[in-house]
């Protein structure tokens, strides 16, 4: 039974269109974006599987992942403590305590914290801009979230590939601009590129978004699926899109 949950200032509650399930955001710290609900619908987890979001944020990947897929456990890795107490606090809303377990830690000491080869499935939606250059604060939870400054993608890769077990799926969204390092680091720890989508805001434009899976040993042998358009016409989302919130 989902628990009676005291807010905290600046935060509210949302709803999330999955299960009648919902989630605690603070309009002050980061928000979760599409790009991760994106990612909750390019992910595949088998029944009976143990999942790990590094840098899990507000908790919405193990949220929508509990509610989308049959998954043992669902694990969120999360550095920032009152973002991890809050996606903890989410947990408890929808009655998920049992299925849903975050973690206060860097990911990258992951492998340290959790052991290696103890997961099935990985995700992570991570910071995907290089440098912190012009940020007013570099230590507020929305550069956190955007910008390099804690991890680096070789770090979410490194222990992404320690904790997989042999054949387990990592699963990841990112920036087309950086699709050559991508792969070059994710081949670097032996985490193979095996599936991948691009997302574009619409069909006449350019993809600022591509969802990834790679495998950890596999074979060199990749699959580029459909691209997912957001926006049929402005403010008119795609029937997919629709379909992946759960509209």
């Amino acid at each position: 039974m989902a628990a009676a949950i005291e807010l905290l200032e600046h935060e509210r509650i949302d709803e999330l269109e999955r299960n009648g399930y919902r989630i605690i955001q603070n309009e002050k710290k980061f928000c979760f974006g599409m790009d991760a609900v994106l990612l909750s619908g390019f992910a595949l987890v088998e029944r009976g599987e143990l999942v790990l979001d590094l840098g899990t944020g507000t908790g919405i990947l193990p949220i929508l992942l509990e509610a989308k897929t049959e998954g043992e456990h669902f694990f969120g890795l999360e550095l920032q403590a009152d973002m991890a107490e809050m996606a903890g606090r989410s947990a408890a809303l929808n009655g998920l305590e049992e299925k849903i377990t975050i973690v206060t830690g860097d990911l990258k000491e992951a492998s340290k914290i959790f052991g290696r080869a103890s997961f099935d499935v990985v995700v992570c939606n991570p910071p995907y801009m290089k440098q912190n250059h012009g940020l007013k604060n570099p230590d507020g939870p929305k550069a956190i979230a955007r910008h390099e400054i804690f991890c680096t993608f070789e770090d979410v890769a490194r222990e992404a590939a320690a904790v997989l077990k042999p054949g387990g799926r990592f699963y990841l969204v990112h920036r087309p601009q950086r699709l050559v390092e991508l792969f070059e680091t994710l081949r670097m720890h032996r985490l193979e590129p095996k599936r991948m989508k691009f997302v574009h805001p619409f069909v006449t434009a350019e993809a600022n978004m591509v969802l990834l899976e790679a495998f950890r040993g596999g074979r060199p042998e990749m699959r580029m699926e459909a691209p997912v358009v957001v926006y049929e016409q402005p403010g008119v989302y795609t029937k997919e899109i629709y379909e992946i919130y759960g509209y």
